[in-house]
């Protein structure tokens, strides 16, 4: 076993993950008291949905705990842990749809002068218009890539990680990321190629 796997080792988790596996299932509240904040703070960073990362970290340690005896403690439980919550927040975005906000020329229900129109430096209407069926246009168009392209656009553009970090988040080699990436930015040139005077500066 290498020195750094040693230093990732944490006798504490080893021990409650342990007592777990003994029959003491009361135990797992301590590794729930410990990571419950960090798995949300890590699936807020991922899907950006409050309400949603709530659900996926009772879902992670849901899942961690039924598989608590695939578990191997000559590695570090915390990684284990956080590859289950990163292959939850991927089974999650492969449910999600890129839905379109809704558009809006007006910000009240009264009859005051849209605020397109009273602001001389705000855009035109046709030009708020075209930018949402850009927008359109691309949420489709990555929404039709196969699922682990559009996954590390995901990752890349919305959430702007680096290449470090979405190889972490996936649990894939670095040369894995720019590989999918790269073919995921073709095949976006290739779909967007029928609307490029709309992408056109």
């Amino acid at each position: 076993m290498s020195d750094e796997r040693h230093r990732d080792i944490d006798a504490d988790d080893l021990a409650t993950v342990r007592a777990v596996l003994a029959g003491d299932t009361n135990a797992f509240a301590t590794i729930d008291r410990k990571y419950r904040r960090r798995l949300y703070v890590l699936i807020r960073h991922i899907i950006r949905n409050d309400r949603d990362a709530e659900d996926l970290v009772q879902d992670t340690l849901l899942k961690a705990f039924r598989a608590l005896e695939s578990f191997k403690p000559e590695y570090s439980f915390e990684k284990w842990l956080f590859k289950i919550a990163s292959n939850t927040c991927i089974d999650y975005l492969r449910r999600a749809r890129f839905a379109p906000e809704p558009l809006r020329l007006d910000d009240s229900d009264d009859d005051a002068p849209p605020r397109q129109y009273a602001d001389p430096n705000s855009p035109w209407p046709d030009e708020v218009l075209e930018h949402a069926e850009r927008q359109e246009i691309l949420r489709a168009a990555i929404a039709s890539l196969p699922e682990k392209y559009r996954i590390v656009i995901h990752l890349r553009h919305e959430l702007e990680l680096d290449y470090n970090d979405i190889a972490a988040r996936l649990g894939v080699p670095l040369g894995t990321v720019k590989a999918h990436l790269f073919r995921a930015r073709q095949l976006l040139l290739k779909k967007l190629e029928p609307h490029r005077h709309l992408f056109q500066p």
